[in-house]
């Protein structure tokens, strides 16, 4: 799990934000877990390379 470290707003109309929370409520997501996963995909698609704390933790651990 990724730890906070930013925030990021996004505005977009209010029926769009409504369907979002609609449906990730029926997926019990959370609509920021779903744009979590977005970018993260849309980093992969695009070849973006990045680490995270975790990466980070797990090489000072490993050395």
């Amino acid at each position: 799990m990724e730890k906070k470290t930013a925030r990021l707003t996004v505005l977009i109309d209010p029926q769009k934000k409504s369907a979002l929370e609609t449906l990730c409520q029926q997926q019990d997501l959370t609509p920021s877990q779903v744009v979590r996963q977005l970018i993260r995909d849309y980093l992969q698609k695009h070849g973006v390379e990045y680490s995270t704390r975790s990466d980070s933790a797990t090489t000072r651990n490993n050395n």
